[in-house]
């Protein structure tokens, strides 16, 4: 796939996408620059590794910086604690060139990246709930008409 119909597929997922979804592509894209990071570490490609570090950063920082810390709880206060740790583990894998580091944090990524396609999934289900055959036998009995007999839930 070029360049231009990954962006553009990118571009039309974030264009549709809900909050959760975003966040699920925002932690894609960050696994994404640290594991070219740690491709250009590994061929000693310094300028690479700071690009796609620093832009993981930025991300990571966006992520933190849209923290509603006053609404969100405990999930809220546990998500910025793991932005502070994972910036300052990010800046110390490039620092030490840590491909160990490095390795480690696009570990503990996939990982919070299961749980937000978990929180995805979970919010897409409370928001399309299955209709059960009583709803619809409720609402029959409610309104007086009836489904055709071949119908069934």
């Amino acid at each position: 796939m070029s360049t231009d119909a990954k962006y553009a597929y990118r571009e039309s997922a974030v264009q549709s996408a809900i909050p959760v979804r975003l966040v699920v592509l925002l932690y894609e894209q960050i696994v994404q620059d640290l594991q070219r990071a740690l491709n250009a570490l590994e061929r000693n490609d310094i300028e690479q590794r700071s690009r796609e570090m620093d832009r993981a950063l930025a991300i990571v920082g966006q992520l933190q910086g849209t923290l509603d810390l006053e609404h969100g709880g405990e999930v809220a206060k546990n998500l910025e604690h793991f932005y502070t740790l994972l910036r300052a583990s990010l800046l110390e894998a490039q620092i030490n060139a840590s491909k160990t580091t490095l390795e480690t944090q696009i570990t503990n990524l996939l990982s919070l990246r299961e749980a937000w396609i978990e929180v995805e999934r979970t919010s897409r289900a409370s928001a399309h709930p299955p209709v059960s055959a009583q709803a619809v036998a409720a609402a029959e009995a409610s309104s007086g008409d009836r489904a055709p007999s071949n119908w069934k839930a």
